[in-house]
């Protein structure tokens, strides 16, 4: 078939012909493209070929590493557009959070390493400047991109160097205080910034968004540009001439409005644009084209459909944001799911709290499958809260309904919940409030690298007053752990790993545990080992190993990392002599640092210690299991330094 310039395909016969490898040319466009410079002499039916072709990349790759699917396929001619109209690297585009970056990335020079995503050694499934020149700004937490932008905005005019700064948010990331910061202080400076609000969740008719399209055509013109100067400096040398500019442009809002909410933008100081179809490559290169020599902050609201050119991730855009492997003609993931993962347990264990205590409530931020509690929003849909990505909001707006007597559940990543520290330690624990931090991906996450590990808690919650710590060895742990936190009348954190849990048996009735008892696993006679949370079960592996060379080693399951067992584990201390502690956290005031100054204040002196943990660095993205043995906190890890320490003076 012969596609001329601007021709338009349906986008599921791009997608196919790009999986047959089949076009006009009888060749494929991408292995050509090595830098933004390539694509710049395309026609649109090229670049509509081009689209699908990074489509099928994308699907193809993500099969079988997984990663974040949905947002990056609704993104691929929005990131051609910019790349086609912009000059990067000289001009800076700042992609926030990084889930739509994968076509930047294969049209940026890492298509043939495009196989390698999320992979030890490969590529970073997030904007790493590390990686390339072409990104700009690291990225994995939401909502930072406007204030990057501003302030390389900023470093521009400072050094009078004339690129042009482009930052790209997703609609969700716009729920986030921090973005509307950004917001407030760029439209306030006026700097030359152009934010392209990536609008993945608004629908829009062929009808509205033909007519949206030409008249933001006709508002980004360079005439039109220059009329409305014109006229806006006539009517301020007249008398009363504030006045009539706020009506005419009330009047244009008015026309504008009927189809965009353009007027809170205008607002805080940004010129608006939109909304623009973000599936028409033509339009939106006209548009930016047009938005190119436009002075001052802009903003471009364009429209995209999550999943975009995959049936299965249209269609549950939110299963296939953040995915495992699966299978490209089903989109059924491959993982093994006989086992539920703790995420899993944790909403069941919550829908069974709450089915016998009315004050218990479920607060998240933007990630209510991904914390487990979907289940819990169908159910009890007055008592679950999705304060979108708003963390610091939702820690303080938990500790307002903590005050009135509720027992609120803070559902949020480890990794995110740093962005509420102060909210964590001036608002809940300060006040002594019964709030409970469920901290889910706590330790090593994996594949979404060193933005995403989490691995800081222990040592960011240990240190603040009131606040309890908890990490469970397992899943039924998990649960006991939960209640315990629930009802231990203070601040309390429960802190679990990502992935499956050990398939134990649940209890049919959650027990609550003792606050802060420990208990001993194996006893022994050469050595102990004192672990906590995803530790714990490793550690026992090692101690079998250990057992079959006349090692005997001691296991304590610590539970808590606040308070300690301090009876206990001195008590251990003195009878062995010999200490291990594990821990997937940072050693820098972590678990074991925990332990050593619980020895210092009982002035237990003469023991051999040694500490397993994450050294001072920030961890690459690789899978668990290749990270665990990096970091030498999986069984082998463990038996090994076990060994080395039971073969030392110690002393």
């Amino acid at each position: 078939m012969t596609l001329k310039p601007g021709q338009e395909i349906g986008n599921q016969k791009l997608i196919k012909m790009a999986l047959n490898y089949k076009d006009v040319d009888g060749g494929r466009i991408l292995p050509g493209i090595k830098s933004p410079a390539d694509i710049k002499n395309l026609n649109l039916a090229e670049l509509g070929r081009l689209s699908a072709e990074i489509r099928s990349l994308i699907i193809e790759t993500v099969a079988r590493t997984g990663g974040h699917l949905a947002s990056s396929l609704g993104a691929v001619e929005l990131t051609l557009a910019l790349h086609y109209v912009f000059d990067a690297p000289k001009d800076r585009i700042i992609w926030d959070v990084g889930h739509q970056a994968y076509a930047h990335k294969i049209i940026t020079g890492r298509s043939d390493k495009f196989h390698t995503l999320r992979k030890r050694g490969g590529i970073c499934g997030f904007p790493r400047r590390e990686e390339s020149i072409y990104d700009v700004f690291n990225v994995g937490h939401s909502s930072t991109s406007v204030s990057a932008a501003a302030g390389i905005a900023e470093a521009r005019c400072l050094k009078a160097e004339g690129f042009k700064v482009i930052a790209v948010i997703g609609d969700g990331s716009m729920t986030a205080g921090m973005a509307f910061e950004g917001l407030n202080w760029t439209g306030d400076r006026g700097k030359d910034v152009i934010i392209v609000l990536n609008d993945n969740e608004m629908s829009i008719s062929p009808n509205v968004g033909a007519l949206s399209s030409y008249l933001n055509r006709i508002m980004t013109g360079q005439k039109m540009i220059k009329f409305r100067g014109d006229v806006k400096n006539f009517l301020k040398s007249l008398p009363g001439g504030e006045q009539m500019v706020r009506f005419t442009r009330q009047a244009e809002e008015s026309l504008k409005g009927l189809l965009v909410p353009g007027i809170l933008f205008e607002e805080l100081g940004f010129q608006y644009v939109g909304p623009l179809e973000g599936h028409r490559l033509d339009n939106l290169i006209k548009n930016f084209r047009n938005l190119k020599e436009i002075k001052g902050p802009i903003l471009v609201h364009v429209i995209t459909r999550k999943g975009e050119g995959y049936r299965f991730a249209e269609e549950e855009p939110s299963r296939f944001h953040g995915i495992g492997p699966y299978d490209i003609e089903t989109g059924v993931t491959t993982a093994n799911e006989a086992v539920p993962s703790y995420t899993e347990i944790f909403g069941s264990a919550m829908l069974d709290l709450a089915a016998r205590d009315s004050r218990i409530l479920a607060i998240t931020a933007a990630m209510c499958q991904g914390t487990g509690l979907e289940r819990f929003s169908r159910e009890y849909p007055d008592r679950f809260y999705d304060v979108g990505i708003a963390e610091q909001h939702g820690v303080t707006f938990a500790a307002g309904l903590a005050v009135e007597g509720f027992i609120p559940v803070v559902a949020i990543y480890s990794t995110f919940l740093q962005r509420a520290y102060d909210q964590v330690l001036h608002d809940v624990c300060l006040q002594n409030l019964p709030v409970v931090f469920a901290l889910d991906r706590g330790g090593i996450v994996g594949d979404d690298g060193p933005t995403h590990h989490g691995l800081f808690d222990f040592a960011y919650l240990r240190h603040i007053p009131n606040m309890v710590i908890m990490a469970p060895k397992d899943e039924n742990e998990l649960r006991r752990m939960l209640k315990t936190a629930v009802y231990c009348g203070g601040p309390a954190a429960v802190r679990y790993p990502r992935g499956k849990g050990a398939g134990v048996p649940l209890d049919q009735e959650i027990r609550e545990l003792e606050i802060g008892r420990a208990e001993i696993l194996r006893e022994g006679r050469d050595l102990a080992v004192f672990a906590v949370g995803s530790a714990v079960l490793p550690a026992l592996e090692a101690a079998r190993e250990l057992e079959g060379e006349g090692i005997l080693a001691a296991v304590v399951n610590c539970r808590f990392v606040k308070p300690l067992d301090e009876e206990l584990l001195c008590a251990a201390a003195l009878k062995y002599r010999r200490i291990l502690t594990v821990e997937e956290n940072v050693l820098m005031g972590g678990f074991g640092s925990a332990i050593l100054e619980m020895f210092e204040k009982r002035r237990i002196r003469g023991l051999a210690v040694s500490r397993l943990g994450i050294p001072d660095e920030f961890v690459e993205h690789a899978s668990q299991a290749e990270l665990r043995s990096k970091y030498c906190i999986d069984a082998a890890g463990i038996a090994a330094a076990a060994r080395e320490l039971h073969h030392s003076d110690g002393r």
